[in-house]
């Protein structure tokens, strides 16, 4: 069956993003206990490129089934979780990138680079790291992973928070009742 991306963010209500984020079926990957533990030789570059044994991985689709098997423990190591196997694999920043947003129903939802669908809030925070000359935010996707959002998503985040009067408020945001910095 061909993928079929979901639609722009921007043409979608909260109902309707809550029904794509519900219809998204990740694995089980916190009920496995896998015995073999390894290194997958895999990297996922700081611009969101998987890497395998040193070549890109090309297939979007395989890194959309890596992406829904990803992990990160409480130490920061992530890993490819399978029933079978634990595998270390090395991120340079964040495991996701956001790369769109958008406001709906006072909500903010993010795309990701794997076409998942995030939407802000106490379940999934916005943290703001870095430093004022080069700031740096991130989105808590799920099992301990984050996507750092892209340059065009920070404008759009940065234009929502000044059209809800950022400059006023000391630069926050709110997402689902919850209220979250821009600035590190």
């Amino acid at each position: 069956m061909p993928y079929e991306p979901p639609p722009y963010l921007a043409s979608l209500t909260l109902a309707e993003i809550a029904a794509l984020v519900a219809d998204r079926n990740l694995p089980p990957v916190e009920g496995w206990a896998p015995k073999v533990i390894g290194e997958s030789h895999m990297v996922i570059a700081a611009d969101g490129t998987w890497f395998h044994e040193g070549g890109v991985i090309r297939r979007e689709a395989m890194v959309r089934a890596f992406a829904g098997l990803l992990t990160r423990d409480a130490e920061g190591h992530h890993w490819l979780v399978t029933p079978f196997e634990k595998l270390a694999i090395e991120v340079e920043d964040a495991a996701f990138i956001a790369t769109d947003c958008v406001r709906a129903d006072g909500a903010l939802a993010f795309r990701l680079n794997t076409d998942d669908i995030v939407i802000a809030g106490p379940d999934h925070p916005l943290r703001a790291a870095g430093t004022a000359d080069e700031p740096a935010l991130y989105l808590d996707v799920r099992r301990g992973c984050e996507a750092r959002l892209n340059r065009s998503t920070w404008a759009q985040l940065a234009e929502i928070a000044l059209a809800e009067g950022a400059q006023d408020n000391g630069w926050q945001v709110t997402s689902q009742g919850a209220t979250f910095s821009l600035l590190p």
